[in-house]
């Protein structure tokens, strides 16, 4: 309704304008050379109009054909965008899918289109290296090191590159050059802090694992790695206090505590530690000072009371009593931690002692032998990561070369390996590069 309001007054207004000029009076006449021109006023002024029309339609398509080509170039770029971006999203599609050969492919056609954008190299690149064409990929990565917008990009792909190839010297120096392009980059600060662990420098180790990484573990390799007493004494009380169940770290700070002349001292952190989670070295560390078996169960006693009702106290009292010659105590002690649900190796093991004191030779002992041998493991030192039993604890794995997932527990069925045995292997990314599926 709107619209015809406004067309009927247009109209009216076009209509009155239209009888105002019919009604001008007077004539118009125009004289060029010899040749005169003569007509009335309302028609002179709709010659003048159409007049101007004309000129206007003549010059705008002038301006039209002055600004044809680069209206072409422009459609043929907008084109050529268009088919590029298709390209990008291609190659995307084809790595997540896996499709290697496709990507490649594809991403060569995105660089026709797009130029060497930090898209279309980072792309190549990741193409290139998921096809094993690691000196391609290489030479990707570098030119993208030479562009400010994507320095960072391009030294990642070489960290990842000389990591896989272990090439550590190369890693770490990538490393502190991606870390002065993009600053605080966590991505990059895991990394390093694997690096930093691989070459055995675990006090930088230390400073770059966050919160919620293994700071116990890090912490106690780094303590025994400080050839400074108080700076180790430190370092170990920290690792302790990050975690007061490992049980290495509560010995590192607790032999520190003792070589300071702090005894009384190292021995309340076994004991916390003893109440966070038994462990035998505990034992053995809180008893080293005594000989005398009777001062040795008195001090087993004492600890023992940090966790009742744990096995591992009732094993440790048994094991002193038995030691004291006290063999009817030390049977109730370990027939109770038997009872309690501990059907380990050493259990019956000390069972079959206790019945050889008490009876040599005896069928009591024998007994025990046969149910050690059919009995679970005993625990050892295994890494979470990978599997491996090792005959002692290691702030990482040296097989897996992972930090903090070496835990003591009985294994289901692992064969014990040497750390120096297997061969090295690449430590795991902390993350996979922004294309990777």
């Amino acid at each position: 309704m709107r619209r015809v309001v406004a067309f009927l007054v247009l109209a009216a207004i076009v209509v009155a304008v239209a009888w105002w000029v019919a009604g001008l009076p007077g004539h118009v006449a125009a004289q060029f050379g010899t040749t005169t021109v003569q007509t009335t006023t309302p028609f002179a002024v709709l010659a003048l109009v159409v007049l101007v029309v004309l000129l206007v339609v003549i010059l705008r398509l002038l301006f039209g054909l002055l600004r044809l080509p680069r209206r072409l170039r422009r459609a043929r770029a907008g084109r050529a965008r268009r088919l590029g971006d298709e390209a990008v999203t291609g190659t995307l599609l084809a790595l997540a899918a896996g499709e290697s050969a496709e990507a490649r492919r594809l991403s060569a056609r995105s660089r026709r289109l797009l130029g060497d954008t930090p898209q279309t190299l980072l792309l190549a690149a990741e193409s290139a290296r998921r096809l094993g064409h690691e000196g391609e990929a290489e030479s990707l990565y570098r030119a993208l090191t030479e562009r400010d917008d994507a320095r960072f990009l391009g030294l990642r792909g070489l960290l990842r590159q000389a990591i896989a190839r272990q090439d550590w010297p190369a890693a770490a120096e990538l490393a502190g050059r991606a870390e002065a392009a993009h600053p605080g980059s966590l991505w990059l600060r895991s990394e390093r802090a694997q690096l930093a662990i691989r070459a055995g420098d675990w006090k930088q180790a230390l400073a770059l694992t966050g919160p919620d990484g293994p700071l116990a573990a890090v912490g106690t390799a780094a303590a025994a790695a400080e050839p400074d007493e108080d700076a180790a004494l430190k370092l170990a009380r920290q690792a302790f206090a990050a975690d007061p169940t490992l049980a290495p770290a509560a010995l590192a700070y607790a032999s520190r505590l003792r070589a300071a002349g702090r005894e009384g001292r190292a021995q309340d952190v076994i004991r916390r530690a003893w109440e966070a989670a038994p462990h035998p070295d505990l034992a053995d560390f809180a008893l080293a000072p005594l000989t005398a078996p009777l001062p040795r169960l008195k001090a087993a006693e004492k600890l023992a009371q940090a966790n009742p009702v744990s096995p591992e106290s009732l094993l440790l009292v048994a094991r002193t009593e038995l030691e004291a010659g006290l063999i009817g105590a030390a049977r109730r002690h370990a027939e109770a931690a038997r009872d309690a649900g501990l059907n380990q190796r050493r259990v019956w093991m000390l069972l079959a002692d206790i019945a050889e004191a008490e009876a040599p030779g005896s069928e009591t002992a024998r007994d025990a032998l046969r149910h050690a041998a059919a009995a679970d493991p005993d625990p050892v030192w295994r890494c979470e990561a990978c599997g491996t039993i090792h005959p002692v604890w290691h702030g990482a794995c040296p097989v897996c070369h992972v930090a903090g997932r070496i835990t003591w527990r009985t294994p289901a069925a692992a064969v014990l390996v040497a750390p120096e045995s297997p061969p090295a292997q690449t430590p795991p990314q902390a993350l996979a590069a922004i294309t990777e599926g």
